[in-house]
């Protein structure tokens, strides 16, 4: 199935690799495929023929070869489910959007007619052919390279899942997913790799199936907190919860975490796609949610989870005064969840297996309270120079804040100067910093912390090396927002208790909830 796999990490160095089938007729080194693979992903867009790299100003479509035909090249989308091969992407150095999941709209060809072209970055797809014959299919964890090689005709969807399996099981071993990590932790992650892959087919990958054949203990790159030692604890470190499935040691041998109570840490993560229009009013808007596990439970006892009690699943079982209530489009479980009790209580009970797994997948759309809404606004000052005012309001609780806030600008690509001044309302928004970078002819705008209940004002005045026109307008923007906002989700969404199901006398486990909200597309059409 795979010649080869290895890691690589963000410098292109090898952090692992391992060979499983050698072909006689090639006889280059392995660490110069690796160094040509490296290559080919970090820089992509150079390699790429400028007509692939431009933008239509007035469309917003790409100018190339695309995920549409052209005379040149025929081209295969890898996005399907179960459809496409890694053999058939012959023409990948001429694709873009299709295979690297960046942009939209239909491909034009290259007769522009006179509209005014931009480059665009996009990132290299997950799967293409190198000059060696051999395809290649890579996926990015935590800045890591997770990536192998194959000379046969495999399905795409299932090698990346394999790659995807295996980063999963790596860092359930080893506790978190890092550069030093991996390296410390050698010769336990070959073990993994000998238990998970034979003569290049997948064997094992479930964590829980891999623990009777591994022998080696992790060692653990940093001090977990233990949070057994605390007394009637409320809140424990974000780090807690990165901890090795197995007993794990030191740098110097010795056992860590010996007296470490049994816990089991909740997440519901929700990741936020909500496009604005010019005037700050939503056109669309959607949630992808999750409730993701990690147990740390001796004896794997079954384990009782109670969702909202007026949970309503699917919009047609809706009624007409659902207001207040949390109403899911669809919503998938995990294999070992029993659905019981769901459909009169809300209530999920299973047997929690080893390692990070997801319970509950869900999906919102249509209206719900954003927790920022913005306001962008331009004007001509000049021929050569115009004033943007870009206002983002948050619209959550005071006790609440988005942490880590990048808003990103595009600008013209004739700009030459761009002069930024912020109008900071609150005391209490964290480091604000604004700056034009000439190379990306963006402006990026960062907030360490923004309080919920404020408003914050960005002013960027622009000069441009020409004079203004319509076309040079449609470049401004769209503007781009990322955020994190810990304890708090938009869809109310809740976990009313997580127990145990049999009573266990001196069986009292640690329970930790976290809510996190984070942006996956949060963009404001100028």
């Amino acid at each position: 199935m795979i010649s080869s796999f290895f890691v690589l990490s963000p410098r292109g160095d090898t952090i692992l690799s391992k060979m499983y089938r050698i072909r006689p007729e090639v006889g280059a080194h392995e660490r110069s495929h690796t160094e040509a693979f490296f290559r080919k992903v970090k820089f992509w867009n150079d390699m790429q023929s400028p007509s692939s790299l431009l933008m239509n100003s007035n469309t917003g479509d790409l100018i190339g070869s695309g995920n549409g035909s052209s005379s040149a090249t025929t081209t295969t989308t890898v996005g399907g489910v179960g459809s496409g091969t890694a053999l058939a992407m012959a023409g990948m150095d001429h694709q873009t959007a299709a295979a690297a999941g960046v942009g939209s709209g239909n491909i034009a060809s290259a007769e522009a007619g006179g509209t005014m072209m931009k480059k665009v970055k996009k990132d290299p797809p997950p799967v293409f052919i190198m000059p060696d014959g051999m395809s290649y299919l890579h996926i990015n964890r935590n800045g890591l390279l997770f990536a192998c090689s194959t000379d046969k005709n495999v399905s795409p969807c299932t090698v990346i899942e394999l790659l995807s399996r295996i980063a999963k099981v790596f860092k359930d071993y080893c506790g978190t997913l890092s550069e030093e990590a991996i390296r410390k932790n050698f010769i336990l992650l070959y073990e993994l790799l000998d238990e998970m892959i034979d003569y290049g087919y997948p064997q094992l990958t479930k964590t829980e199936t891999l623990k009777s054949f591994v022998y080696n203990e992790p060692i653990v790159v940093s001090a977990v907190p233990n949070t057994g030692k605390m007394i009637n604890p409320k809140t424990a470190s974000a780090n807690a919860v990165h901890k090795p499935v197995i007993g794990s040691v030191n740098d110097k041998g010795k056992s860590v975490n010996q007296n470490q109570k049994n816990e089991i840490f909740v997440d519901i993560l929700e990741r936020l796609n909500v496009i604005f229009n010019s005037s700050g009013y939503i056109v669309n808007s959607t949630i992808d949610g999750c409730i993701q596990m990690k147990s740390y439970l001796a004896g794997n006892p079954e384990l009782r989870l109670a969702l909202n009690e007026d949970l309503i699943i699917g919009k047609e079982n809706a009624p007409t005064n659902a207001y207040g209530r949390v109403v899911l489009d669809d919503v998938s479980f995990h294999d070992c969840v029993n659905l019981t009790e769901f459909e009169h209580g809300r209530t999920l009970s299973f047997y929690p297996p080893d390692g990070e797994f997801v319970v509950v997948n869900y999906r919102l759309t249509g209206d719900y309270r954003t927790p920022f809404r913005i306001f962008p606004a331009v004007e001509e000052t000049g021929p050569r120079s115009f004033e943007i005012t870009v206002t983002i309001r948050a619209e959550m609780e005071p006790s609440h804040f988005g942490a880590n806030v990048v808003i990103e600008l595009p600008l013209p690509h004739c700009t030459t100067t761009a002069t930024c001044n912020m109008l900071v309302s609150s005391k209490n928004v964290g480091s604000p910093a604004a700056e034009f970078v000439a190379a990306d002819k963006k402006v990026l705008w960062s907030i360490k912390k923004f309080p919920g209940g404020t408003e914050q004002t960005l002013k960027v005045k622009v000069s441009l090396e020409k004079a203004c026109t319509s076309q040079i307008r449609r470049e401004i923007g769209p503007v781009n927002m990322n955020f994190e906002i810990p304890m708090f989700n938009v869809s109310n969404l809740n976990v009313r208790y997580l127990r145990i199901a049999e009573n266990m006398p001196g069986y009292s486990p640690y329970r930790w909830v976290r809510y996190v909200t984070q942006s996956y597309s949060y963009v404001c059409r100028m």
